[in-house]
């Protein structure tokens, strides 16, 4: 199966935001198909630092991410480390709820979602 990386409506109005570019969120996401997962928070929610082109992760991004390894990738939600340190308990009980709906969602209910602009898929110079 190919692994398909979207990002919802909210993350790519951030990231457009705050500089990140799709090649950024890809880089990402083929480390953690090395293994490099970043932080496991549970229910296939991760948080994964993502560096600005021509920076380091250090002081990058972090983003919110719900991944199933060799199958899906989902940008939910994004965050500069000089803003916040992390998720509040609250939000990630969202997040949480989010994956789970994410993950279950059929072949057709994705497609809408693509249709509808509530998810964006992710790819190489977009």
């Amino acid at each position: 199966m190919v692994l398909r990386v979207f990002k919802t409506r909210w993350f790519h109005r951030w990231a457009k935001r705050a500089g990140l570019s799709d090649n950024a969120l890809l880089a990402a996401i083929n480390e953690m198909e090395r293994g490099l997962i970043g932080d496991a928070l549970g229910g296939f929610v991760f948080k994964k630092r993502v560096a600005f082109p021509g920076k380091g992760k250090r002081g990058g991004t972090r983003t919110v991410i719900v991944y199933r390894r060799s199958v899906v990738a989902y940008f939910i939600f994004g965050f500069k480390k000089n803003q916040r340190q992390n998720v509040s308990r609250k939000e990630l009980l969202i997040m949480k709820d989010l994956a789970a709906d994410l993950l279950k969602q059929s072949p057709g209910q994705e497609q809408h979602n693509i249709d509808s602009g509530a998810l964006i898929e992710v790819s190489e110079n977009g």
